[in-house]
């Protein structure tokens, strides 16, 4: 992974005024995050929040049964460690490393300090909160009303607007996992996709060909999603 990260590439980050984001800087520590790796479990005590950069990160809700279902995709448009935000030191969900990057963490303490401030973070955080429950929301239903090869769609170009790239390094198992469906689902999709021209696959990566056809494609949850992250955030 690469060491050339700042923490103004995260949109939230990047949008705090001068005098914001000069004050928090001394307490951001620049952190790889490994594919796979677990930041926190549901019900674990937060004592840090990620802003990330080059990495992104599923939010994940435990069914039982060692069933889970992914309810957000975070990116360099976002932070995780959504409770801290409320009030709530504990994790409402799981949060695990899709993509490996890196992030700049804070302790929790000090980010609820600069919070309370009432100032520009505090606006961004809120509005952050905001579209991250809409990207909730549109997640289950668009997993109770679409079918697997929209579904993947939308995952697909959310994962990639967040990190700014077109290609993602994760297998088709942890895609279906994400999606929480059978992986020969997920498999047959991904060879329709590429048999079309729009992806190339591989048993651990997938690459965006046409992105134009794609979104085509895809559902109305994706752009919902995108619409509001463009309308709260800048560079959302």
């Amino acid at each position: 992974m690469s060491t050339q990260t700042s923490p103004r590439q995260n949109y939230l980050l990047a949008a705090l005024p001068s005098a914001d984001y000069e004050r928090l800087l001394p307490h951001l520590e620049l952190v790889p995050l490994e594919l796979g790796q677990v930041l926190y479990e549901s019900g674990d005590q937060q004592h840090y929040a990620y802003f990330l950069t080059t990495s992104i990160v599923s939010k994940v809700y435990p069914m039982g049964d060692a069933l889970s279902q992914e309810i957000a995709i975070v990116g360099n448009c976002g932070a995780v460690g959504f409770a801290l935000f409320t009030g709530d030191e504990s994790a409402l969900h799981r949060a695990v490393v899709l993509s490996a990057g890196y992030a700049y963490k804070i302790k929790a303490h000090l980010l609820m300090t600069e919070f309370e401030r009432n100032g520009a973070l505090h606006q961004l955080l809120l509005l952050y909160t905001q579209a991250l429950i809409v990207q909730m929301s549109q997640t289950v239903a668009c997993n109770q009303c679409h079918t697997v090869d929209q579904q993947l769609c939308r995952w697909l170009l959310l994962s990639l607007d967040r990190l700014s790239s077109s290609e993602l390094t994760l297998t088709q198992e942890q895609i279906a996992d994400m999606l929480g469906v059978h992986r020969e689902a997920t498999t047959e999709v991904a060879s329709h996709l590429q048999a079309v021209g729009l992806t190339e696959s591989s048993h651990s990566k997938i690459t965006e060909l046409d992105r134009p056809k794609l979104e085509a494609r895809v559902c109305e949850c994706y752009f919902v999603v995108k619409r509001e992250y463009e309308r709260l955030l800048p560079h959302g």
